[in-house]
């Protein structure tokens, strides 16, 4: 028999491997074990996905044989979905570990960034009513342009912008030189843009951005009026380039780094390579160096430490990673970036556990959610864009 399998995590994905996990029988229990007979080089990696789902619960006693029937018809039907849609992978690279904390009884409230106005071309926008929209907006001086899956915008230096769709299609849109333009990002959803000097941005979802389409005077300047951003910025000593935020001014010269200001959510800096200067308003500079995070207080001032940084800018790959991230934590940035609230029972033992691993940002917001339910031996109910959890 031939094997697809190149690693362990490539059998969390068989569903025929789950079924034998979950409702073992005569049969499966030939097929794999001629299986492993017939590839001895992957008994390593099925013992591996073996302990994995043991260690998650998955086939302790207090899984019911009715609840694993209904654990495994999800798991197929989001696979299912997955290969119809070629969606991105459920299962890759996930594992949860216990930890010896004591439990404590919270609860967590997401709350939904309340509506407050900006500037934008032309006109007053809301940022809560833009952000809920599921369309991708480009809003320039002349008009607004919808679209409905994740887009790449590329200025030239004139008076054009290029999009560039999922599905190849490129189109034009026209844009004024000399007045902002916006860019919204709703949730579940990200972008790219490449700026008239080449410097490019991504967007992660609940992101609203104000950017020229041609840079003037001694600056480079753009707004990030909402969310988060990836930047990558074309060195230029005579023009250095300025983010703006409603807290804080971040000036480089060259470099990447990752902005985030999202409402409700601690505001931050995370320097990759470079260096920059931030710069609250009318408080003294604070530079960062390579690996380091700094966090803005409501007093004006930043604290900063020392980072992974793949931890945070993952996201613009397409998923989160976590290393010994307590679940909570990871509810907290899943509900950020889908805009969902989460509840769950003081019986829900989700303080014990640890994320470490990716979680991809799938579409289907039932990929996410089957993936956190089995990483922590839970149920998950969706009411609107609030999330009940039971074990």
């Amino acid at each position: 028999m031939a094997s697809n399998h190149s690693r362990y995590t490539d059998f969390l994905k068989d569903r025929q491997f789950i079924r034998w996990q979950l409702l073992p029988d005569e049969q499966l229990d030939t097929y794999w074990h001629d299986f492993m007979a017939n590839h001895p080089e992957h008994v390593e990696d099925i013992q591996k996905a073996i302990r994995f789902l043991k260690s998650e619960g998955l086939n302790k006693s207090r899984l019911t044989m009715p609840e694993r029937e209904a654990l495994l018809g999800s798991i197929q039907a989001t696979i299912q979905q997955d290969n119809k849609a070629k969606q991105r992978k459920l299962f890759r690279l996930l594992s949860v570990a216990s930890v010896a904390v004591a439990i404590i009884a919270i609860a967590i409230s997401l709350l939904i960034p309340s509506p407050k106005e900006v500037a934008a071309p032309g006109k007053e926008l809301i940022v809560g009513e833009l952000l809920n929209n599921e369309d991708i907006q480009l809003i320039t001086s002349q008009e607004t342009v919808s679209f409905q899956n994740d887009i790449e915008v590329t200025l030239d230096g004139g008076d054009i912008a290029e999009i560039t769709e999922k599905n190849n299609e490129v189109s034009q849109v026209s844009i004024a030189p000399d007045k902002p333009n916006s860019l919204i990002i709703p949730y579940g959803k990200r972008s790219s843009l490449t700026l008239s000097d080449g410097t490019k941005l991504w967007l992660n979802s609940g992101t609203v951005l104000e950017f020229p389409a041609q840079f003037r005077g001694d600056k480079r300047e753009i707004h990030l009026l909402s969310g988060e951003i990836y930047v990558e910025v074309v060195p230029d000593r005579d023009k250095p380039f300025h983010v703006q935020t409603g807290d804080f001014n971040v000036k480089v010269y060259g470099t990447q780094f990752n902005i985030s200001s999202y409402a409700n959510f601690p505001r931050s800096v995370v320097l990759v390579e470079g260096r920059v200067s931030l710069q609250p308003i009318g408080k003294q500079e604070t530079f960062l160096s390579p690996n380091e995070q700094a966090v803005y207080s409501d007093n004006g001032t930043f604290t900063t430490r020392k980072v992974n940084v793949n931890q945070f800018i993952s996201w613009k790959n397409g998923y989160l990673e976590f290393n010994k991230t307590p679940m909570t934590e990871v509810l907290h940035q899943v509900g950020r970036y889908y805009n969902l609230s989460f509840n769950f029972d003081n019986d829900v033992n989700l303080q014990k556990r640890t994320c470490t691993g990716k979680i991809y940002l799938s579409e289907n917001l039932d990929n996410v959610m089957t993936t956190i339910a089995l990483l922590s031996s839970t149920k998950y109910e969706k009411q609107g864009n609030n999330i009940f959890i039971t074990n």
